[in-house]
């Protein structure tokens, strides 16, 4: 099979560097071209042995990729993904899809006017436990689920937030983790109906929160909860407690309960809890650990990504699915602003017809 040639946009960033190197290890993908200004993307590319471009549309019109991966600052996600739909080049766009659901739509749309494919990066999608617990949730495991619990609880370094950005709106726990968290509940519960959220700047004192607590009713019926904090002396934190990140000594902690009238199911240890019998709280419940092979997430989503390429499958994260993951951690946003509920239909359709005022 001769590999698909994947260019990476944004290349010296720590996502792009990532990706650089789960392309070279993937026998499916060839790196292509670089794109990047800044002063290492010299060096970065002949290591690499691959042209370098500093403008990613001048790369699109001479190298010619099979597919492109964006891993730029979030502002310059759309425009990039727009130019590359119009070279029929397809999409591997990184989280989030957009700063703001209007620009997150446009994509959409061009996305299903063109044909081409955009797949977003929200890779724990591709993560075996993810995949494993929503089988066990499919298959009716777990009865009805009824309850879930998320949690990002951790302490991030002082030198963490030496950088300016990360002390500022929209540098917090939310949109770099929240979204993860927010895009896995629904991944496993399905689609958010509403949510109310506070936040707090008050351990760290920084313009941008420190910590969130949110509520969330899912079209489903079930209810949720999301705690987030960068703080706190805790490993309850998908990062510290999957070992899917090699960057982390791995805890072993659960960072996500699913609860089901049948049955319960901890991630990610994969540790289920059931009475086979339905029987009452006086019954002994049965435990067992739901295995898994192991494998990085990061490295499926490129192989995913080929075969996306290649036309041998649909992306698992489509725009339209990452702008709904986006709604919801804006809707979270402005729910601690308004100290209101906030409907992620509603939320969207008024992005949506402020759009259609506009054009």
């Amino acid at each position: 099979m001769q590999p698909v040639k994947i260019a990476v946009i944004g290349a010296c960033g720590a996502i792009g560097v990532r990706h650089i190197g789960f392309l070279n290890a993937n026998p499916e993908t060839a790196l292509g071209p670089l794109v990047d200004t800044a002063p290492q993307a010299v060096e970065l590319a002949k290591r690499n042995g691959v042209p370098l471009f500093a403008d990613y549309r001048v790369m699109l019109a001479k190298a010619k990729p099979d597919g492109a991966i964006i891993a730029t600052p979030n502002k310059l996600h759309v425009p990039m993904a727009l130019d590359c739909i119009a070279a029929k080049v397809p999409v591997l766009l990184e989280k989030p899809i957009a700063d703001e659901i209007g620009p997150a739509l446009e994509l959409v749309d061009a996305a299903a006017q063109s044909g081409v494919p955009v797949l977003v990066g929200h890779h724990r999608r591709h993560s075996p436990i993810v995949r494993r617990a929503v089988k066990a949730v499919d298959d009716g495991d777990l009865g009805r689920v009824v309850s879930v619990v998320a949690m990002h609880l951790r302490r991030k370094s002082d030198a963490y937030f030496r950088a300016q950005w990360r002390r500022e709106e929209g540098g917090g726990p939310l949109l770099i983790n929240g979204a993860h968290e927010i895009d896995t509940m629904r991944c496993l519960c399905g689609e958010i109906e509403e949510l109310q959220a506070v936040t707090s700047n008050a351990a760290r004192g920084f313009a941008v929160e420190d910590t969130i607590a949110v509520t969330l009713r899912f079209k489903s019926g079930a209810l949720g909860t999301l705690t987030i904090s960068d703080a706190v002396q805790a490993s309850w934190a998908w990062e510290l407690s999957s070992g899917e990140d090699v960057r982390y000594a791995q805890e072993l902690t659960d960072a996500i309960l699913i609860c089901g009238t049948k049955g319960s199911l901890a991630l990610p240890t994969l540790h289920m809890h059931w009475n086979e019998h339905g029987g009452g709280e006086q019954d002994p419940l049965l435990r067992k650990r739901l295995p898994i092979v192991p494998a990085d997430p990061w490295y499926e989503e490129v192989r995913h990504f080929a075969r996306v390429i290649r036309g041998e499958d649909k992306p698992l994260v489509t725009a339209e699915d990452a702008t709904r993951t986006l709604a919801a951690v804006l809707a979270v946003k402005r729910s601690a602003a308004t100290r209101q509920w906030i409907n992620i239909d509603a939320l969207i359709a008024e992005h949506r017809q402020a759009a259609r005022a506009g054009g």
